[in-house]
């Protein structure tokens, strides 16, 4: 049964998989074109979001949403996720309101018409493995929020491959106090189990995005204490075990 079980979401995965290659080719040269004609990315925003809605339908991924009213229509945010899987990107595109960017390893941004719609949106390329260049993408990010432009970040730096929740990158709190504007921790649920990092498997399941209140920069003196805050809001909505329970039963 269980090598049935898994027969079926590496199927489901493959199929799935070709659907991404499609729906990305399609949207990331919409994305593109789009930006030629609307210097206001309004039309590349409305792509992006229908690309992340129509991968989740097609994976059969229903996303609960708690904690809107926390934002405020207009306003600047810096949004802060957990991240354990690829679906963490289409649910975020999927439901935050407004226009907004990303910071995301530069290692995206060389996949073919992904990496040139992201470039063409204006999200930033940040590496890992080169310091003086993820400070200079970091004042890159800083000086977009100080613009008025959101931005989301994962600061755990990585999907990581643990239900867990690991602890942060300082980098990106630094760039957080630069900016001045406020964070919103966004505590992603149910994609550990949907598709974990480095599985082809896909297993349809729901998910539940919670997003807290936002957390002023200009409370806090050092970055270390931002990051801290920033870190026990996204934990204290965050349910690794979610929708299953320890055993890995629903529950």
């Amino acid at each position: 049964m269980v090598r049935e079980q898994k027969s079926l979401s590496l199927g489901w995965g493959l199929w799935f998989h070709f659907w991404l290659v499609v729906v990305t080719f399609f949207g990331g040269s919409l994305v593109i074109f789009a930006t030629f004609l609307d210097r206001s990315s309004t039309l590349s925003q409305w792509v992006g979001r229908w690309w992340g809605r129509t991968l989740l339908f097609l994976a059969h991924i229903p996303v609960r949403v708690v904690g809107l009213e926390h934002l405020v229509s207009g306003k600047t945010y810096i949004f802060a996720a957990n991240h354990r899987s690829n679906f963490d990107i289409f649910a975020l595109f999927s439901v935050l309101p407004g226009k907004f960017l990303w910071v995301a390893k530069k290692e995206l941004f060389k996949v073919p018409v992904l990496g040139q719609a992201l470039s063409r949106m204006g999200s930033i390329p940040l590496d890992r493995h080169n310091l003086q260049a993820a400070i200079r993408s970091l004042n890159q990010a800083a000086a977009k929020v100080q613009a008025g432009t959101s931005m989301i970040i994962f600061p755990e730096g990585t999907r990581v491959p643990e239900p867990e929740l690991k602890p942060f990158k300082k980098g990106v709190f630094i760039m957080a106090l630069k900016a001045g504007q406020p964070l919103v921790p966004v505590s992603i649920n149910g994609t550990y189990f949907i598709q974990p990092r480095g599985s082809l498997r896909i297993r349809p399941g729901p998910m539940k995005l919670i997003i807290g209140p936002p957390i002023y920069p200009q409370d806090f003196r050092r970055k270390e204490e931002l990051m801290d805050a920033v870190w026990h809001a996204i934990a204290a909505n965050y349910d690794p075990d979610y929708p299953y329970g320890p055993s890995g039963t629903d529950g």
